[in-house]
């Protein structure tokens, strides 16, 4: 199974790929933990033979290369490379800074490169980081308009982290920022799953993923 983070964060350290690094891992860790409930049910399970490679793709890095195909229609080896890891990828996370209550022109302009057709059913959750609480609508009037322009799969719960969220566990009223993380990792693991680990993207089965998700049940 492959799985691949493309964060956009502009700094180093970044929180954006402080919460993408934060997404693959409870990923990973909800895939193992599917794993050894299914062979410990049945014998054998969807981690059984498969083990999930992680890829991050920074953006950042990327900046001129995205620049220069824009303009000439061309990429570079290390952005083509960028590109085939999000096209053949199992399952994606998406995450960006806000800037201007919108995607960051980074993100926009990586995700401009790649073929419309190219993520179709593909299992995605989206996330962003901010400043504040009241950019958090980015996920839903941003984010997931663009995916579902994709036609990519993208999962319910979206992940956005203010600054404030990375120290708080949440209260009686709100849920903090882990549980979000976890919940949605279980969602996008759900998905995953569900897609043989040596499917290739023109095998995808779109109303199958369709079905999957409607079918899916979370606490």
């Amino acid at each position: 199974m492959r799985l691949v983070a493309v964060s956009a964060g502009l700094s180093t350290p970044s929180s954006t790929r402080l919460l993408a690094d934060r997404l693959t891992e409870a990923v990973r860790e909800e895939f193992t933990a599917r794993s050894h409930d299914a062979q410990a049910e049945f014998g054998a399970g969807i981690g059984a033979e498969t083990e999930i490679r992680v890829e991050v793709v920074e953006l950042r890095e990327l900046a001129g290369a995205i620049a220069h195909n824009l303009v000439t229609g061309f990429p570079s080896p290390p952005l083509a490379s960028a590109i085939d890891a999000v096209t053949g990828a199992h399952g994606l996370i998406a995450v960006t800074p806000v800037f201007t209550a919108s995607y960051s022109g980074l993100f926009k302009s990586f995700f401009d490169l790649i073929d419309p057709a190219a993520l179709t059913g593909k299992p995605v959750l989206i996330a962003a980081t901010g400043g504040t609480a009241r950019h958090s609508l980015v996920l839903e009037h941003a984010l997931r308009p663009l995916f579902a322009y994709l036609r990519a799969t993208v999962v319910p719960t979206a992940v956005y982290a203010a600054s404030e969220d990375w120290g708080s566990a949440g209260d009686d009223h709100t849920e903090g920022l882990p549980a979000r993380i976890r919940r949605a990792a279980g969602e996008l693991t759900a998905l995953m799953a569900a897609r043989p680990a040596d499917e290739t993207p023109e095998d995808d089965d779109v109303s199958a993923l369709e079905r999957q998700l409607s079918d899916l049940r979370f606490d």
